[in-house]
């Protein structure tokens, strides 16, 4: 391990402090602000650990500097919507972190260091479905983590109760950076910005190569505008009714199946807990433990068996919308400079204007997605 690893990784270290100290500072509940100071001084140790290290190769320790953009990012979200509402940002942090370690040689200090962002993954599962001081509310991980352990300092196991973190409606939604891939709701609003932006735009260029006349090519960037973003309202709402409809149907077969013959479909379960690797006697000891309660079955068997997740099957309402207003953002930025100018001018201000906003889309991604800012906006 040379002086640049030793400094890349206590630069990690001492951010991921920062971000702990201020979630906790900003959460009001006890109980979620006991995790975060928990996470916080595991992190203060694995920042020990580097400090050392560096000693040991005759560095100088560097004192802790300011967070980079993306951590401050977070604490900014934090402080606005809550942190139950920066829960994905900060696990994808997390996991980048994990995944910087991974591709670091192993020895005992690592593997330790491994050992406690595994504990903080299952922090923020335990955390999942708490509310935030806005009352944000998210939910656990899936069925599959029912059975892990839960680390959180400083406080108790609260009984199981349905509904609650940790019960079957509670245990639903976790990793929340995987979630977002299959809801496609970044996928949505990217495409949507996107597609205004560059459809908007070579609408508004042709129109001004035809005509110099401004109020021509003003009028047909409102009507590019509003004819894509209803054209796209539309196409959402239609497609994810129909998927949604799709899911509900199979849900109904398998609750139809759950209550003709019970026993077949809990060795069926049994099945896909072998099929992961578990023992037949502790695949057969969950099976039962699910089949105790139909909903709790069934839910298992939507997740396990069909792949889809209950809580995610898509708002066509929601889809429509979302997509609309995207769209509509994106479609606006080539017609703003005729709104305020004329002829070449308004030209070239609506394609500088443009390529800016495209390239402000991609850089707001890269704070999702981990990617460099440059890279990701240049795409």
């Amino acid at each position: 391990m040379n002086i640049a690893q030793s400094l890349d990784n206590l630069k990690l270290e001492q951010d991921a402090i920062i971000l702990y100290d201020a979630l906790a500072s900003i959460e009001r509940d006890p109980r979620r602000a006991a995790a975060f100071r928990h996470i916080a001084d595991n992190e203060r140790r694995h920042a020990d650990i580097w400090a050392t290290r560096l000693r040991d190769l005759g560095a100088v320790v560097p004192p802790a500097s300011r967070p980079r953009v993306r951590v401050r990012f977070i604490i900014a979200a934090a402080k606005v919507l809550g942190t139950g509402a920066v829960s994905e940002l900060v696990q994808a942090l997390e996991g980048d972190e994990e995944a910087a370690y991974e591709q670091q040689e192993t020895n005992p200090d690592i593997e330790a260091i491994a050992a406690d962002e595994r504990e903080h993954a299952e922090i923020w599962k335990r955390l999942g479905n708490e509310p935030s001081t806005n009352g944000v509310r998210r939910r656990a991980s899936s069925a599959r983590t029912m059975e892990a352990t839960a680390v959180v300092a400083a406080a108790a196991h609260p009984p199981v109760v349905r509904g609650a973190a940790g019960s079957p409606e509670a245990i639903t939604r976790g990793e929340g950076w995987h979630r977002s891939a299959r809801s496609g709701t970044l996928r949505a609003i990217i495409f949507g910005v996107s597609d205004g932006l560059v459809s908007n735009l070579a609408l508004v260029m042709g129109v001004a190569g035809a005509s110099d006349e401004s109020r021509f090519i003003l009028l047909a960037g409102i009507a590019g505008l509003l004819a894509g973003a209803f054209s796209m309202a539309a196409g959402e709402y239609i497609s994810m009714q129909s998927q949604r409809e799709l899911f509900e149907r199979q849900i109904e077969l398998e609750r139809a199946e759950l209550e003709a013959m019970p026993e077949e479909e809990e060795r069926e379960l049994v099945e896909i807990y072998m099929a992961k690797g578990l023992p037949r006697e502790e695949a057969e000891r969950m099976a039962e433990r699910m089949f105790r309660d139909p909903a709790t079955a069934l839910d298992t068997l939507v997740r396990e068996e069909l792949g889809l997740d209950p809580d995610e099957l898509g708002s066509p309402w929601g889809a429509a919308v979302g997509s609309f207003l995207a769209f509509a953002v994106g479609a606006i930025i080539p017609v703003l400079p005729y709104l305020l100018t004329t002829g070449s001018a308004a030209f070239v201000a609506s394609l500088v204007l443009s390529l800016a906003a495209l390239f402000v889309v991609g850089a707001g991604v890269s704070l999702l997605t981990g990617r460099g800012v440059l890279f990701s906006g240049f795409r």
